[in-house]
């Protein structure tokens, strides 16, 4: 039986900058690239034996396999180009979507750190 986590890695070696920066649009004369932040993950599994273990009531040649994964865009903004130059344009909605939680996390941290000064 074959390395399933090795050949799933294999796979998913290529994923890196090319998936966040989409292909180039034209749109009104102007030209935009697509941003965005990815996250991936997969997980893969392999078994094999014979007879009973102690924790399962199965019995007889064992086997397995198994594999997920997942993955997850979020759309920052674009790259904007126009006869007057190159510019980023966010996309306010994702950045505010992000910047709420993480706003959140550090003033919780903060207050951890302020009380434990106080102390």
């Amino acid at each position: 039986m074959t390395n399933l986590a090795l050949e799933m890695a294999d796979r998913f070696k290529s994923i890196g900058v090319t998936s966040v920066y989409g292909d180039p649009v034209e749109v009104d004369g102007a030209k935009l690239v697509p941003v965005a932040l990815a996250w991936y993950g997969f997980g893969v599994g392999e078994g094999e034996g014979e007879g009973d273990t102690a924790s399962s009531t199965v019995s007889g040649k064992g086997t397995g396999s198994g594999g997920g994964g997942g993955g997850f865009a979020l759309p920052i903004g674009a790259y904007l180009k126009t006869s007057t130059g190159l510019r980023f344009e966010p996309n306010v909605v994702s950045l505010m979507a992000v910047g709420i939680p993480f706003v959140w996390a550090v003033g919780k941290a903060l207050a951890f750190v302020i009380k434990a000064l106080k102390k």
